[in-house]
């Protein structure tokens, strides 16, 4: 890995590590001014390593600088030294510099207690989650519209008004109080499904699959549940459900990145470990007796790691979607479920049921449609293919449907 494809993923993985512990060391106000010293730090490595090459330790280096500057500032930094060291001299050699602790268990710490500063009830949740896509994992602002289906200048300004409400509010970045922590987690637990989300199928960049945002949300999820104060079944449950997913990585793309589709996957490509994983997790999940939408999107994902087409395990997915959309209605589980409506019932009623959602501005919703048409009425499958081909939105979408077209035409 080169130093242009090397930067942008230690930017992904490490920049908010650093910015967590600079905002617990200066203080939640001080934001921008972590985000200003660990975007100096990147750019710095930008000039650096491709004029001299990659140092030895790329993630060492980063940390190293990063430290210099935060120290740098502190000692420039007036309002900050008079609020850690009162009685500080003007001289510059008695001044006491905090030391910046980058350790592994300090960044652990941090951006753990950073997440859940961040879903403070004085901010709306969708300026939490927001925020915590900014901060904790790195988006930019249109990776976050994407995500809220929103615009780029929209998110901005949130993202501005959030952070100064952080300021205003002085929030201080540590796990809340146990009876609060519940209810700070639950959007917590979000912002991780969102960014799995975003990294499995992924709109902003046009591609399908950007593996380390999910990894990433992977890491984030497993730290709630190594807490003790944050291990909870609906966590376990979502890791649960990524690792399911991740399972079957290698197997949703071919060599050009284009979307494969499940039952056209190839099953020795799925990673039978993941799998196992999932399963441990979706068992610790089963403490209490609170069911979350995690464990059932979870459970379908298990049955989807089974692939013998049986109408058990279709009958199975379907009654779990019945359920999820009790407990959470949204589109896309509403169109996933008339997909299994269709394997364990047949198609004619998936077909009854699909119209009725009327999801005229979902390219997804036309995929479905045509999926079912096909054998039924060949003619109809290709107009709804047609149109979603004429909606969707990434190249890869664009790709998949026009090939789809092509062999529908073909034998029609």
């Amino acid at each position: 890995m080169n130093e242009k494809t090397l930067i942008p993923h230690l930017f992904r993985t490490e920049y908010s590590k650093i910015v967590a512990v600079l905002c617990k060391l200066f203080g939640i106000e001080y934001m921008a001014a972590a985000e200003d010293i660990v975007s100096d730090t990147f750019l710095q490595a930008a000039e650096t390593w491709g004029l001299k090459g990659l140092p030895e330790n790329p993630v060492a280096w980063l940390y190293r600088v990063s430290k210099n500057k935060a120290i740098d500032f502190s000692r420039r930094n007036k309002i900050f030294l008079e609020k850690v060291t009162p009685a500080v001299t003007a001289a510059e050699e008695n001044v006491v510099v905090p030391e910046v602790d980058l350790s592994d268990e300090n960044i652990y710490d941090s951006q753990l207690q950073m997440m859940f500063a961040i879903c403070h009830p004085a901010l709306p949740p969708e300026a939490q989650i927001g925020l915590s896509l900014n901060i904790l994992c790195g988006f930019g602002a249109e990776e976050i519209a994407d995500a809220f289906l929103s615009n780029k200048e929209t998110i901005y300004k949130r993202l501005q008004r959030s952070k100064e409400k952080l300021r205003t509010e002085k929030i201080t970045i540590e796990l809340p109080v146990h009876a609060e922590i519940h209810n700070r987690l639950e959007t917590v637990l979000t912002t991780l499904y969102l960014l799995f989300s975003e990294g499995y199928y992924s709109a902003s960049q046009n591609t399908q699959l950007r593996k380390e945002l999910c990894v990433e949300a992977m890491r984030l999820t497993l730290m709630l549940t190594e807490n003790e104060q944050t291990n909870t079944p609906a966590a376990n449950a979502l890791l649960s459900l990524m690792f399911f997913h991740a399972s079957r990585f290698e197997a949703r793309t071919n060599a050009n990145g284009e979307m494969i589709l499940y039952e056209d996957q190839d099953e020795r490509l799925w990673n039978r470990e993941l799998v196992a994983k999932g399963e441990t997790y979706l068992n610790l999940s089963s403490r209490g007796n609170q069911l979350s939408k995690y464990h059932l999107e979870a459970a379908i994902a298990y049955w989807h790691t089974q692939k013998k087409d049986t109408h058990e395990k279709w009958e199975n997915i379907l009654q779990l979607y019945n359920r999820l959309l009790q407990v959470e209605y949204s589109p896309v589980a509403a169109l996933n479920r008339t997909y299994a409506l269709s394997k364990a019932n047949g198609k004619a009623a998936a077909i009854i049921e699909a119209e009725k959602l009327a999801l005229t501005n979902n390219h997804l919703y036309y995929s479905l449609l045509g999926n079912l048409y096909t054998t039924i009425d060949n003619q109809k499958a290709l107009q709804h293919y047609t149109k979603a081909l004429s909606i969707a939105r990434s190249p890869a979408d664009k790709t998949t449907i026009s090939k789809i077209i092509h062999q529908l035409a073909a034998i029609h």
